[in-house]
């Protein structure tokens, strides 16, 4: 070969690599800079501090409970609870709610989107404990969503409600493990997982659910914002948006909404059942708190019931694993 074709070739061999090199450096600049620039907004992302209710997070930017929900509220939807036939006088009240609610505002806890969502959020939260915990029926005063919060624990248990197989949670020698708290809690893994989720020992002291309101409050919230396994959405998730069905749960009928928010929370316990009554009456106590403060029951919003949802997870499927609250 002749050099000087010899050097012609060696002269574009050189000119290639130099421009790959180019091209590569510059789409690793590319890279690293979309990366710093997304560090960069996270970083940025707005928080805001609001005093001991709601501090270092971009939720706190939001209205936050006790702007839009006071102790005379409290006491309009939760009216009958200190009556003499109630079953917990002198248990609930709007300062041990609002001090676990403190909690969790931070994770958006009703303080995700704007007001009205919050208040929804705030009514769909309660109407789920005011149906776990009420002791009203069809001829009460005030009629039966009146009589939210009269219990703090399930009276005359027929069973202790301990799973000797699970092996997580391992019952404890002389516990009972029966329906304690605002959103109702049964079985020794409910409560060993609740328990961790707090950071209390409920799996020995499952009574502290019937002895502290503000633990019953905040075991009721930890179960609303968290999952009851991994990649599936909280009851928070389902209710203000933040989760978006898959082609799986279209296909089941699951659809974001109050409805699925009983899905989590129960399977089919109330689910997939048709217009039961188990499952009706937890959408009446929800409309009957959105009335009372103000939001109206039109404004329930889609996808309100669950009657042919299929259950995230079923009973007969998977009983001993699931952390249903009853």
């Amino acid at each position: 070969m002749k050099r000087k074709t010899r050097n012609k070739i060696i002269l574009w061999v050189l000119m290639l690599t130099a421009a790959a090199v180019l091209v590569g450096g510059t789409i690793a600049l590319v890279l690293t800079a979309g990366t710093w620039k997304a560090k960069v907004k996270e970083s940025h992302e707005k928080v805001c501090n609001k005093g001991w209710e709601c501090s270092g997070s971009k939720y706190c930017c939001n209205d936050t409970i006790t702007d839009f929900f006071k102790v005379y509220q409290f006491e309009n939807l939760f009216a009958k609870r200190n009556t003499p036939v109630a079953k917990a006088v002198g248990f609930w009240d709007y300062q041990s709610f609002i001090l676990a609610a403190a909690l969790y505002e931070p994770l958006g806890f009703c303080t995700t989107g704007g007001k009205q969502m919050q208040m929804l959020e705030l009514c769909a939260f309660l109407g789920h404990v005011g149906a776990a915990t009420s002791c009203g029926f069809g001829v009460a005063t005030g009629g039966p969503t009146a009589w939210g919060l009269c219990y703090n624990r399930e009276m005359s248990p027929q069973k202790d409600y301990c799973d000797k197989y699970n092996t997580q949670y391992p019952c404890v020698d002389g516990v009972e493990y029966y329906g304690r708290g605002a959103l109702t809690v049964y079985w020794n893994y409910n409560y060993g997982a609740i328990g961790d989720g707090i950071k209390q020992d409920l799996l020995h002291h499952p009574e502290y659910l019937e002895q502290n309101a503000t633990l019953a409050w905040e075991a009721a919230m930890w179960r609303w914002m968290n999952p009851i396994k991994k990649k599936q959405p909280s009851a928070h998730d389902v209710f203000v948006g933040n989760w978006k069905p898959t082609r799986n749960d279209t296909l089941n009928k699951r659809f974001p909404g109050f409805g699925a928010t009983m899905n989590v929370l129960y399977g089919d316990g109330k689910c997939g059942q048709g217009f039961i009554d188990d499952m009706n009456v937890v959408i009446s106590h929800y409309q009957y708190y959105l009335d009372l403060l103000g939001v109206g029951r039109e404004h329930s919003g889609d996808n309100l019931d669950c009657a042919e949802q299929v259950p995230f997870n079923p009973s007969y499927k998977d009983d001993q694993q699931q952390q249903q609250s009853g």
